[in-house]
């Protein structure tokens, strides 16, 4: 190579290895969590019972998905969701480190093997498979390896054309660099840090890390010092796509960066005899030249080594970590009255990492759309209690303003649906959608329902008239029933279907029915009787009519929770 034009060519080839090698790492990721699906979750929830389960776990799944990144965000998650534990949480990033050596394991193979043997077949039955609706994800995954292996060819074949062991003016740069000292791989680690956290891809700058020690131009400790730079640069993704979320989330991102400073800090301490460790288990000698071949294996087996040591060291100390994360990150004050401010408890519009875990999050946040509703109710049944217009304008009031709340509520969860439906999507998943936007619809429904509810009540005041001690026991007898409609549905929002019956959300709408044809009939002989006026008996009615409604909103949510 002797032209400017050769090296801008192999450039343009190395980045676009590189656009590759993240393209099919994020087409692997995403392809096997739609195959998992909720499966997922539950993975990570039934698989965290003790911290070393945890670490295993956390392990498979990176290695599995081959992104740290897309493991830790989803801890991050499903932490910010409710479902897992700090501590739990901890666990999985340490083995979420262990996970993501095995990439650069398979990085340093493109230098040693011919992985063309792997690409095009994988290739060709990728291709068979995306037509096949079932398996159509398993052929997105064989094409994320193809994409990923192809790239190391590129990358492989990219680094021996610019051979860069033959151009003095690199020889000479890397060698003008002391190795034996620590401020120059202070400076090569802070590189790779940085470098890290702008390409946002660890697996990126290893492959680059990999491909200029295997020409022989940098030198084994400068190489490693990159790589320690990365594991520190890889805290970067969960650190922001956690930035505006809850404390849970932002906790669960500082344990991943403070888990990798530690370890950066110990090893930077013992650097120099770790590394001859290192190069004494895969039999390479620093001293003695035309070993460039080996190099890849050594960084490989120092990321492996580092980071498994690193997790034996810290594991009994998650306690510890917990605490200082929670110190670091308090609770955030809470206004005094929380039911009465808008706010999402579960979703994060920053955290969206798949769609699975989306979905999952979004219904969380559906189960709080229904308690709310729930705790306006109660508002309401207040309403009907309360005899001082002193004591009632401040309820009213608080009711109007829970009507307003859960408008926003629903859009802000039916636009990040709208957000995750942007995405590939399972036939599940998008089921699942369907029937959340339905579920949010009737919920807001059964808010509209209140609030006419107390507007009736209150225009019925304005009168002058009050309902008869009758007329109010019969109301109650409405409300009971209407109050006990909400708890089960609030019950079936909640809970695994295969445990749930939609009976009883059906028994409790017929005695509704039932109750309101009755009450009709009492009333209309009640205004015969002149019991009460016109006024008061239609009031009533209209009451009774409205809570009726309501009952047929909440059976509207249970069937949109059914699938019916």
């Amino acid at each position: 190579m002797n032209t400017l034009q050769d090296y801008l060519w192999v450039l343009i080839r190395l980045l676009g290895s590189l656009g590759l090698l993240i393209f099919g790492m994020r087409m692997m990721s995403e392809a096997l969590q739609k195959m998992a699906g909720a499966h997922l979750r539950h993975i990570l929830s039934a698989l965290t019972s003790n911290r070393l389960m945890g670490v295993f776990t956390g392990a498979f799944v990176t290695a599995a998905v081959q992104s740290s990144s897309a493991t830790t965000v989803l801890v991050v998650s499903f932490v910010s969701a409710g479902l897992l534990s700090l501590a739990q949480a901890i666990s999985v990033i340490m083995g979420a480190n262990i996970g993501t050596t095995l990439t650069a394991w398979i990085l340093s193979l493109g230098y040693s093997v011919d992985l063309n043997m792997i690409v095009f077949p994988a290739l060709f039955a990728g291709v068979l498979l995306i037509y096949n609706k079932r398996l159509r994800f398993g052929g997105d995954f064989l094409f994320g390896i193809a994409f990923m292996l192809l790239s190391l060819v590129m990358l492989s074949q990219a680094g021996k054309d610019l051979n860069l062991a033959e151009n003095q003016a690199v020889v000479d740069f890397f060698a003008s660099f002391d190795t034996g000292s620590y401020l120059t791989i202070l400076c090569f680690l802070v590189i790779g840090t940085l470098i890290t956290c702008i390409v946002q891809s660890s697996a990126a700058v290893m492959a680059i890390t990999i491909l200029l020690c295997s020409t022989g131009v940098l030198p084994i400790h400068l190489g490693i010092a990159l790589v320690l730079g990365e594991n520190v640069g890889t805290t970067a993704t969960a650190n922001l796509a956690a930035l505006g979320a809850g404390p849970a989330a932002r906790r669960a991102a500082l344990a991943h960066l403070l888990f990798n400073v530690i370890g950066v800090v110990w090893v930077m301490v013992v650097f120099y005899p770790f590394v001859d460790l290192v190069c004494r288990i895969v039999g390479y000698d620093p001293s003695v030249g035309g070993q460039a071949a080996r190099l890849p294996v050594v960084l490989a087996m120092f990321h492996t080594c580092f980071n498994v040591t690193n997790t034996i060291f810290l594991l009994p100390f998650i306690s510890q970590i917990e605490r200082a994360v929670c110190k670091i990150i308090p609770e955030s004050a809470e206004p005094a009255q929380e039911e009465d401010v808008f706010r999402l408890q579960y979703i994060e519009s920053n955290l969206v990492q798949t769609p699975e875990i989306s979905v999952l999050q979004a219904q969380k946040e559906v189960i709080q759309m229904g308690l709310r509703a729930q705790d306006m109710f109660a508002l309401v049944v207040q309403l009907f209690d309360t005899e001082k217009d002193e004591d009632f304008a401040p309820l009213l009031a608080r009711v109007e303003k829970q009507e307003d709340i859960l408008d926003q509520i629903e859009i802000a969860i039916a636009r990040y649906l709208e957000q995750v439906s942007e995405n590939h999507l399972s036939d599940e998943t998008k089921q699942k959608v369907r029937m959340m936007l339905r579920q949010i619809s009737e919920i807001e429904s059964v808010g509209d329902a209140c609030y006419n509810l107390a507007r009736a009540q209150n225009r019925h005041r304005r009168t002058g008239h009050r309902f008869t001690a009758e007329q109010l026991t019969q109301i109650h007898d409405m409300l009971r029933l209407t109050t006990e409609a909400i708890e089960q549905m609030n019950v079936v929002l909640g809970g695994r279907l295969e445990n749930l019956s939609i009976n009883e959300t059906y028994r409790i709408e017929n005695e509704i029915n039932q109750l309101r044809s009755n009450l009709k009939d009492q009333n209309i002989k009640a205004v015969d009787e002149h019991r009460y006026d016109y006024a008061t008996g239609t009031a009533f009615v209209d009451t009774v009519n409205e809570c009726e409604r309501l009952g047929d909103y909440v059976v509207n949510v249970v069937q949109a929770r059914f699938g019916k």
